[in-house]
């Protein structure tokens, strides 16, 4: 009897497993995004991908903000993309309680990505004034 194998079954490297915030003003930016942690040698869980736009308000967003919670808590780093919005800074916040790394990157001319230094964090204009919270 022939033996079932598979491509996939030899690719066992374990990778880190990345959560990508990123505020909804770069839904549209959400698969480049993916691709961008991948070539970067780790494995991407985007919210925005599992869950749509909180799955086009066919549920309650708070069973959406439970299972994003639940997969940043499995996650070994979160990577923030963009401005960090209300909901992004709640993911921070919670990393950082998490004892988890933080990388924070910009996106120019809607095709590189770059990583930021902590002094050029962009905020959106709602949460400017909890800047001090992005490292505490």
């Amino acid at each position: 009897m022939e033996t079932f194998t598979h491509r996939a079954m030899g690719l066992t490297e374990e990778k880190p497993l990345v959560f990508t915030a990123m505020s909804k003003h770069l839904f549209y930016f959400r698969a480049y995004i993916v691709k961008y942690v991948l070539s970067q040698g780790s494995v991407p869980v985007n919210p925005f991908m599992s869950f749509d736009y909180f799955l086009l308000d066919t549920v309650d967003r708070d069973l959406v903000r439970a299972g994003n919670n639940t997969l940043l808590r499995r996650c070994d780093e979160l990577w923030v993309f963009g401005p960090v919005s209300d909901g992004v800074l709640a993911e921070i916040k919670m990393a950082r309680t998490l004892g988890m790394p933080v990388k924070y990157f910009e996106i120019r001319d809607s095709k590189d990505i770059l990583p930021v230094p902590h002094d050029r964090i962009e905020m959106e204009p709602d949460v400017e004034t909890y800047r001090n919270d992005l490292f505490n």
